[in-house]
């Protein structure tokens, strides 16, 4: 397969459901800076996400929750500048969307400074997201696990296990999807419940460490290098042990998505 996007033109918020509706497996990965947003872009992945990970693999925090929204705002900007064809997606950081009027200035920040596409908050917000919706934003929910609610969950730990709480991932998966939001990021569920989930939404649902039945996939850059400290995800993949390069490694990385190869079994839970 051809790494190169067969259609060079620039993804507009739309082009994801399309891609969905088509069966074609959305390719995603994180980036945080020119350089690698530029790599990855020029793949052909075809969303960025500028994530507030960049606390623990960028500023060496043991969570999220010190990320600020200069941060994601300056992080966001400097991917933006060197993207192409991607989207770009930036995370919405802790405790900058308590509010209805509060989440607007942080997206309203990040769309008109950080030039981002698209905001991505955790949680089941849908009066958040439909009101960022109703001025214009485009939003992309994230349940599962939820890094920035890390002390409430006790860490980071798989949800969705058993009936009740996969019926609750379910539901609130439902409700995102009816406020408005464009997309959903799924993140260390079983499998199974990944696969119901993305059966369910008309929106496409991107999981990482949520089963090969995700309508795409999402990996923090780091991890996908095998260059984060600390322990390697069991949902993640060192791709570039075997390609010996970076930009090879991301290639191989868009392909093995694309082509339904990533996840394996192995990467599932």
């Amino acid at each position: 397969m051809n790494a190169s996007p067969a259609d060079p033109r620039p993804l507009q918020v739309r082009d994801l459901r399309a891609m969905k509706r088509r069966g074609e497996k959305i390719s995603s990965l994180t980036a945080y800076d020119a350089s690698f947003g530029a790599l990855i872009d020029q793949t052909g992945v075809d969303a960025i996400l500028v994530g507030d990970s960049l606390g623990m693999v960028i500023q060496g925090h043991a969570s999220t929750l010190p990320v600020s929204i200069a941060d994601m705002v300056y992080h966001s900007r400097i991917v933006s500048a060197a993207r192409r064809r991607a989207l770009v997606i930036a995370d919405m950081p802790f405790a900058s969307y308590a509010t209805q009027e509060q989440a607007l200035d942080t997206a309203a920040r990040l769309l008109r400074e950080g030039s981002a596409h698209m905001v991505k908050l955790e949680g089941p917000k849908p009066g958040v997201i439909r009101f960022l919706t109703e001025q214009g934003v485009a939003v992309c929910g994230h349940l599962g696990l939820q890094p920035q609610s890390v002390h409430l969950l006790g860490g980071y730990k798989i949800q969705g296990r058993g009936e009740t709480a996969a019926r609750r991932i379910l539901d609130d998966a439902l409700l995102i999807e009816q406020a408005g939001a464009e997309c959903l990021v799924l993140e260390c569920v079983p499998a199974a419940l990944g696969a119901a989930v993305a059966k369910q939404l008309e929106i496409p649902v991107i999981g990482i460490g949520a089963g090969p039945d995700c309508d795409g996939q999402v990996l923090v850059l780091y991890d996908m290098l095998g260059i984060s400290a600390g322990a390697q995800p069991r949902f993640s993949k060192n791709f570039l042990t075997a390609a010996g390069g970076i930009a090879a490694a991301i290639r191989h990385y868009h392909e093995a998505v694309k082509t339904r190869q990533f996840p394996g079994p192995e990467h599932s839970y």
